[in-house]
């Protein structure tokens, strides 16, 4: 069944309403009442919101110059950088918990949600195959290997939010030291976009690349999808949980360089420098490496390499300041999405619903945005032609979202993921068992416009 979720300005005067009654009656009888869950759109209007912000700092980095005149980094390179994909991978950890219905999934209703995983793991794993031919000095095409890092997750919806937790820091703290000690072992990554060529002709290759030796190495960035999944079994529509992840987020965030900055300073440098000669760099590609970052990795001349915390490295530092920045990045959007003024929050929708729009069809727009650095189209200078993108990409998400719903690519997705769900819940287990409402329906906000006369787009 296809059902459209409707936001209008009214959904949104409620919702705000509800905050307000929620916030009185707890401070009247000093604790939460029923109304401090205003509704599930608000949720996923700042899920949404988030997500299409990270989509915008994604081209960003892709379409505009990594360093200024003098060489060094550019500030939206040094602010996005890193963040943008991982802000990705835990927004996905975040999909899969409201896949799931926000809970543990038992192991006797786990056909459904384990045959849905698969199918939409392998769905996007072919959309990035096809999009193998695209230059990769471009952007590298993180799609495949969020296919991966899919099939990695399934197991994870078996076990309480605990010890996914537990799950999510041993692999932040582990698998980089594995990491560290395999690439040495293992073959040199190409580090091209793999497409279906590479996985008929050399699949174990295209397997170990896309796990361990690649720019997105589904091995580390499985401490992302953690996180996002913890998180998503949060109720987020509670302050006290939106505000515990914001000061979380800022805490890894801030945290994470500073402590990459003492060890490199103190120890970490002099043996980095000293092991100069076998590291595979000389010593300007190594000040280029600690300020711009790597593809995935570190080199393996010295365990020093892990007190690193550049983007795409892998190492336990920047896993947990990319895992902050988007903590708190979720966090912003959630709390822009409850404010109860109404004037501010007439203003703040005007930004949260495009960015919303962006957001509920990431990967058309991603797509879309891979196909459009690769063709004849993009003959504009840098700075030129991320405006464009960002704003043909954001006009053409709010009117399909405001009036067709779910993306196409989405659409695909969802269509083939669930109807392989129901047919292996026909083995007799209740068909949609330990699946959300969520996550089959497609999310449509239609915006009525208010008195003002104002019109959206």
């Amino acid at each position: 069944m296809t059902q459209t979720v409707n936001l209008t300005w009214d959904d949104l005067d409620r919702a705000a309403e509800a905050n307000r009654l929620a916030t009185a009656a707890r401070r009247t009888n000093g604790r939460a009442s029923a109304s401090d869950l205003p509704a599930g759109r608000s949720r996923l209007l700042g899920v949404d919101a988030a997500r299409g912000a990270a989509l915008l700092a994604m081209i960003a980095v892709h379409s505009l110059p990594e360093s200024d005149a003098a060489g060094q980094p550019t500030w939206w390179f040094t602010a996005f950088a890193g963040r943008a994909s991982a802000a990705f991978a835990v927004l996905a950890g975040v999909g899969i918990a409201f896949l799931t219905a926000r809970q543990r999934v038992r192991l006797s209703a786990g056909s459904g949600p384990v045959a849905a995983l698969t199918v939409r793991a392998l769905a996007i794993g072919a959309i990035g195959l096809a999009l193998g031919y695209a230059d990769a000095s471009l952007a590298s095409v993180i799609l495949p290997f969020y296919a991966v890092m899919f099939l990695l997750a399934i197991p994870l919806v078996f076990l309480p939010t605990w010890l996914v937790a537990v799950t999510g820091v041993v692999v932040a703290a582990a698998a980089p030291v594995l990491q560290h000690l395999l690439l040495p072992r293992l073959p040199e990554p190409t580090y091209d976009n793999p497409g279906f060529g590479h996985l008929v002709g050399d699949p174990v290759a295209l397997l170990t690349e896309l796990t361990v030796t690649g720019e997105f190495p589904a091995m580390t960035w499985l401490a992302y999808l953690c996180a996002g999944l913890v998180v998503g079994r949060l109720a987020l529509t509670r302050m006290r949980a939106i505000l515990g992840m914001l000061g979380t987020g800022v805490a890894f965030a801030v945290a994470a360089p500073v402590a990459s900055s003492v060890l490199l300073d103190r120890y970490g440098l002099q043996q980095i420098s000293v092991t100069q000669p076998t590291s595979g760099l000389d010593a300007t590609q190594i000040a280029e490496f600690l300020a711009f970052g790597g593809d995935g990795s570190t080199p393996t001349s010295t365990w020093w390499w892990l007190a690193v915390d550049a983007p795409h490295t892998g190492t336990p530092l920047d896993l947990l300041a990319t895992t902050g920045s988007a903590l708190a990045l979720l966090a912003v959007m959630l709390l822009a999405s409850r404010v109860t003024r109404s004037l501010p929050r007439r203003a703040i929708s005007l930004l949260l619903l495009p960015l919303a729009a962006a957001g509920g069809m990431v990967l058309t727009l991603y797509t879309a945005h891979i196909m459009f650095m690769n063709s004849d189209l993009d003959s504009f200078a840098p700075v030129p032609g991320y405006l464009a993108q960002v704003v043909a990409f954001v006009s053409f998400a709010f009117a399909w979202w405001a009036t067709a719903g779910r993306g196409p690519l989405e659409g695909l997705v969802t269509a083939i993921s669930g109807g392989t769900r129901r047919l292996a819940a026909r083995d007799g287990r209740r068909p949609g068992a330990g699946m959300s409402r969520y996550a089959p329906e497609p999310r449509t906000y239609r915006v009525e416009p208010p008195a003002t006369g104002w019109r959206p787009g």
